[in-house]
């Protein structure tokens, strides 16, 4: 039954699907389950000058390349016919854009993960997965731009459409997909690898701040947000206390 089993066709024919449904199933269930860790925790009163460099050049370089793999990835292949984009071109770009703000995200990324392991105090309030991910996160960088080097021996974009259509594929459920990238070098694979790996870890580390936007209040507009005025004085609300407490307070008008 298994002579003919693929390890390819099982990490990018069929992981990419499982990590897609734990990532939006986590995110779902954490958001709802425990809101209050939906954020960053923050520790920016220790080595502040070192933090704001270092997260400065790290989420610069990372917005970079995280917009820049997803369209470079999700544009149609036929978009950049039509627009008579060269394939060549956008590999060059690709190579400029990708190697600048991959060594800006090595930096920023070298600096918070020297903050988290050599501050002991720091060290002391992180969790495991605050420096799991952040190693995570450095290796990655740095697979990304050993890929460049790569990337540089064949600069016609061949290699650059096999990914383009490999992703366009996977999102289109197409069965064979893993096909395109069979082939090609191991640190590529791992590379993709391992951009699967911290999606699916997206719900379970500090990563989700990424979507610390307040879109509840779109569905749920019974919350209000109050601010107290200073000097203002308290008035009675007319509602009945509970036993033992006294009745709640609002700011005058």
């Amino acid at each position: 039954m298994f002579d003919n089993f693929d390890l390819d066709y099982l990490i990018f024919g069929i992981l990419p699907y499982a990590v897609l449904a734990v990532a939006l199933v986590g995110s779902i269930a954490r958001y709802e389950r425990d809101p209050f860790t939906w954020k960053s925790s923050s520790s920016q009163l220790l080595r502040r000058r070192q933090l704001i460099w270092g997260s400065v050049l790290f989420h610069v370089g990372i917005i970079v390349l995280f917009f820049g793999h997803l369209i470079g990835l999700f544009t149609p292949v036929r978009v950049l016919d039509e627009l008579g984009i060269s394939y060549g071109f956008k590999q060059w770009l690709a190579v400029l854009l990708g190697g600048v703000a991959g060594a800006a995200a090595f930096v920023g990324c070298s600096l918070l993960l020297h903050r988290r392991l050599v501050d002991p105090r720091i060290r002391n309030n992180s969790t495991f997965a605050d420096i799991a991910i952040l190693a995570i996160l450095w290796v990655q960088i740095v697979v990304g731009m050993g890929t460049i080097v790569l990337t540089l021996e064949h600069m016609d974009g061949s290699k650059m459409v096999q990914f383009m259509i490999w992703s366009q594929s996977v999102m289109g459920l197409q069965i064979n997909a893993w096909e395109q990238v069979a082939g090609v070098h191991w640190l590529y694979k791992l590379h993709i690898f391992l951009g699967m790996v911290i999606v699916a870890l997206f719900p379970f580390t500090r990563l989700v701040h990424m979507l610390s936007v307040p879109l509840r209040f779109l569905w749920r507009p019974g919350y209000q947000i109050v601010r107290s005025r200073r000097g203002a004085k308290p008035v009675r609300t007319g509602l009945a206390p509970e036993a033992g407490r006294p009745a709640p307070m609002q700011p005058a008008e």
